[in-house]
């Protein structure tokens, strides 16, 4: 544990050694050029020292990736230094020479999506080397050379290091991998892609690790938690039974391979809002819990008494989100190497903004936060006769294709059971549970083992649905596999301090390689929450007379302290020009559909578009609250820094 904390210190780039502070309340760090309440940062790189006077030689070593505000920058001896503190609010540290520093404009970092479905990422000396392999329309004949070199030597030219073996978990251990800066190009096989200029530094061993050498051993530690999140509403009872029956005979097999303590069970039954019908008894109830189930007997008993409701619902779609929120958030998944949730219904799910739905949340942010704990969430939709009479089956499978798209590989784990038929059904369980047992049985075996098992006693499948299932399978659970031991081997970042990277795989250009958070701070988080609640209000007022929108908001701009300039009425004017937004948002590198909205756009919609305009910003909102709350992923990036700059890694695509 003390191991684990001094790493993440590093990771932090937290200033470990103690600096003489004062705190000046009118004291304010300089702004960026051409910012009004953008700061100016840095980052240290190794090396670096704290002194107590600009000019002055020796002082206190920092870190890497310690991040300092700016307060001064002085002229000694023909040299730049910089006066810093860890944060906004007058807290003065010392001086730092400037050029042991990088300037960190956007506070911005990225995080390694799962390496299971592509190479290993290079990270190159400069941006030439990379774009002359995207301006080959066949970049593999550049590619393959580079990485045998890699594997023979441990180098190739230009390249300065690659991603680790296993797989990095940002939310099990943070770490920096800033953005200093960016483009966006079209490559010659016509995909559009980000170049980037990176930062990245992490600390060398300082002594082996025979644990972390051995793959086989740690993998022999591996095991599952797969929890059923079943739809148990009227027209259910004949799949909660077959359920049931799969799951006691995959306990049958995991109790002869003495595998009880690999494998565990649990069970979430979900159904519609109470207060709506109060006859289905219950939204969602945790029956079995699969850090706590025993053996199969014990997850019988406590599925025992699950039937169907004996009361219909409301209308035809449920409250399914609400069932994956609770295993998501009620069930311990850091006792698991591997985590599925099998989501069972035949219904679209409540939207977020419906008046029925207890969470508030879609299918974006109920994925997000499944993904948060590296769950991969398998929907088995039943596509049955009754659900094509209400026109329900395109609706449910555009919901749950999007949540159960597996962040870790951009695999879509959505299984359709066409007339949602029994026996199908019946087999896709069978297939699941079995494939996942096979996956743990294996990997104790070895890891060379883990393949032939999977593909030992398949027979050839007719069923294309089968066969995908079957691939899905071993793809996630070779990416479950890698980040469980990237925990276990305490995999790092690589050792480097700037290069240049690809958002995209070099061959497969549409399989991401990385993923954008935006570090917010508190004050960020809550501003961002407030303009969002005042354009929801705004676009609210806008369904009623839809002209009224933008007069509306540029007067809260106006309130707001916005550049008259800015608020001249013109055509064609975007949200994003009315200063509103505060300039954190103005250089993120994504295109915003709220920043980009212009008043013409607006009044071209129609109705049903404008409300979905709203229903989604509506939806971002509730999650930023959640973030406010979620105490435990705050992160602080300076020592003796002020709470209020503590950041929260926000995904990109939940920015407005």
């Amino acid at each position: 544990m003390m191991r684990r904390k001094r790493l993440l210190s590093l990771a932090l780039g937290l200033p470990l050694a103690a600096a003489a502070t004062s705190a000046i309340a009118d004291v304010r760090p300089l702004l960026q050029e051409g910012k009004q309440t953008l700061h100016q940062r840095v980052l240290t790189t190794p090396g670096c020292r704290l002194s107590d006077q600009a000019g002055a030689g020796g002082g206190e070593p920092q870190p890497p990736f310690s991040r300092f505000y700016v307060y001064q920058r002085s002229a000694q001896g023909g040299e730049e230094w910089l006066e810093v503190g860890p944060d906004s609010y007058g807290n003065i540290s010392g001086w730092l020479p400037a050029s042991c520093t990088v300037d960190w404009k956007m506070q911005l970092t990225l995080a390694f999506t799962n390496p299971a479905n592509r190479d290993r990422l290079m990270f190159f000396d400069d941006r030439d080397g990379l774009m002359t392999i995207f301006d080959d329309f066949e970049p593999s004949g550049q590619v393959a050379p580079l990485r045998a070199r890699l594997r023979r030597d441990g180098e190739a030219p230009g390249i300065v290091a690659q991603e680790p073996e296993y797989f990095v978990d940002l939310h099990e251990q943070f770490y920096l991998l800033p953005i200093l800066e960016g483009e966006e190009i079209m490559t010659e096989a016509g995909f559009r892609t980000r170049l980037l200029r990176v930062a990245s530094v992490s600390e060398a061993e300082e002594e082996p690790q025979d644990a972390a050498d051995d793959v086989s051993a740690q993998l022999r530690e591996f095991n599952a938690g797969v929890v059923f999140v079943i739809d148990s509403t009227v027209s259910m009872g004949p799949y909660i039974e077959r359920t049931r029956e799969a799951v006691e005979r995959i306990y049958q097999r995991i109790e002869q391979e003495r595998l009880t303590e690999r494998v565990r069970f649990g069970l979430v039954s979900f159904r519609d809002s109470v207060e709506h019908a109060p006859g289905t008894e219950y939204v969602t109830r945790l029956y079995a819990d699969p850090s706590e189930v025993e053996d199969g007997n014990d997850f019988m008993t406590q599925v025992a008494d699950l039937r169907e409701a004996q009361a219909s619902t409301v209308g035809w779609e449920e409250d399914a989100y609400a069932g994956v929120m609770q295993a998501v958030d009620e069930v311990e998944w850091s006792n698991f190497g591997a985590r599925y949730i099998v989501l069972i219904t035949d219904a679209s799910a409540v939207e977020g903004s419906g008046e029925r739905s207890s969470t508030g949340l879609d299918a974006d942010q109920v994925r997000l936060e499944a993904a948060r704990h590296g769950i991969a969430v398998y929907t088995l939709h039943l596509k049955t006769p009754a659900g094509e009479q209400r026109g329900d089956h395109a609706v449910a499978e555009g919901q749950y294709s999007n949540l159960s798209t597996f962040a870790g590989t951009g695999t879509s784990l959505y299984y359709p059971v066409n007339t949602g038929d029994v026996a199908l059904f019946g087999q896709r369980v069978d297939a699941l549970a079995s494939a996942i047992t096979d996956q743990v049985h294996a990997a104790y075996l070895g890891e060379e083992a883990i393949g032939s098992a999977l593909h030992a006693e398949e027979e050839p499948q007719d069923d294309p649905g089968q066969q995908r299932l079957q691939s899905d399978l071993e793809l996630i659970g070779h990416a479950m596999r890698l980040a469980y031991l990237g925990q276990a081997t305490s995999s790092q970042a690589p050792p480097v301090f700037e290069a240049w990277i690809s958002d995209r795989d070099l061959i497969a250009q549409h399989v991401p390689t990385t993923e954008v958070r935006v570090l917010l701070t508190k004050g960020q988080l809550s501003d961002l929450s407030d303009v969002v609640s005042e354009i929801l209000d705004a676009a609210n007022a806008g369904l009623i007379s839809p002209t009224d929108m933008f007069d509306r908001l540029r007067s809260v701009a106006a309130a707001m302290g916005a550049d008259p300039n800015q608020l001249q009425q013109r055509e064609g004017q975007r949200l994003g020009e009315l200063g509103l937004m505060s300039e954190y948002l103005e250089d993120l590198p994504y295109q915003s559909e709220v920043l980009n909205l212009d008043e013409q756009t607006w009044l071209s919609w129609d109705g049903l578009q404008q409300e979905r305009f709203i229903r989604r910003l509506a939806t971002k909102l509730r999650h930023y609250r959640r973030y406010n709350e979620d105490v435990d992923r705050w992160v602080a990036l300076a020592e003796a820094a002020d709470p209020r700059e503590d950041v929260y890694p926000v995904p990109l695509e939940m920015m407005p």
